[in-house]
């Protein structure tokens, strides 16, 4: 039997799901462990692929959440079949660096997008380059965001930004609720691309960093994105159900 670590979220549903399984299949450390499996939402699976992103371990989640976009469907039976015959998905993360206004350089990873947004009432003012050139003097919006082809439906897409296909290699650069220039609706870069932010008045216009909804870094003066192809993430999900299939789909809802 294929070695399984179990991780849940905190909610009831996913903890009685992980003392089911566990009395099933056993439990190993994840260091040990062939086949992480993680009981949760998506933000609990994005938890959890950052937790073992020093492993090479593929990761199989199942939706005892809300969206579950990023998760197969709960069944407790036929585990260890699903997971040898699952179709793997390998992603890779956003290296952000947030510099700010008294210097200090914070480092974070990011699975879905590196997002900058206003940390006050008025809209910030952003000035953006890509790959050492200026390619917009000046962004008023309530921030923006640059995020994977895995990130794409998330945060991105409710700001109105594109789906971007699964191994596409590109990324997308989005604006929130754009003020000027009013119709811009944002670029497609190639994943080698490192987009710079730099923060147009912070004093007045404080501005907030986060990778995926974490690692908040406040009033930053500059924000360094680019692909980090050292690293890698394995997503696992039963066969026709994978990103590239959620991903098409998802435009046809």
């Amino acid at each position: 039997m294929s070695r399984i670590a179990f991780t849940a979220s905190r909610a009831d549903v996913a903890e009685e799901a992980l003392a089911e399984l566990v009395d099933i299949y056993g439990q190993v450390p994840p260091e040990e462990a062939d086949y992480i499996v993680a009981l949760g939402g998506d933000g609990f699976m994005l938890h959890t692929l950052h937790d073992t992103q020093h492993l090479d371990t593929p990761v199989y989640g199942m939706n005892r959440g809300t969206v579950g976009f990023l998760m197969n469907e709960y069944q407790p039976e036929g585990l260890t079949d699903r997971l040898e015959t699952a179709e793997e998905e390998v992603i890779t993360p956003l290296a952000m660096r947030a510099i700010t206004a008294d210097g200090e350089m914070h480092d974070a990873l990011a699975i879905n997008e590196v997002s900058l947004i206003r940390a006050g009432p008025q809209v910030a003012k952003l000035r953006i380059s890509v790959d050492g050139r200026v390619r917009m003097e000046e962004l008023v919006a309530d921030g923006a965001l640059v995020s994977t082809p895995a990130g794409s439906t998330a945060y991105n897409y409710s700001a109105h930004g594109p789906i971007v296909p699964i191994g596409s290699e590109v990324l997308a650069l989005t604006a929130m609720s754009a003020f000027r220039p009013r119709r811009w609706r944002g670029a497609l870069l190639p994943s080698t691309s490192e987009v710079r932010f730099d923060v147009l008045q912070p004093e007045k216009r404080p501005v907030m960093a986060e990778a995926d909804s974490r690692s908040a870094v406040r009033n930053v003066v500059t924000v360094l994105i680019r692909s980090e192809p050292g690293l890698r993430h394995r997503i696992l999900f039963d066969p026709g159900h994978g990103l590239e299939e959620r991903l098409i789909r998802e435009q046809f809802v």
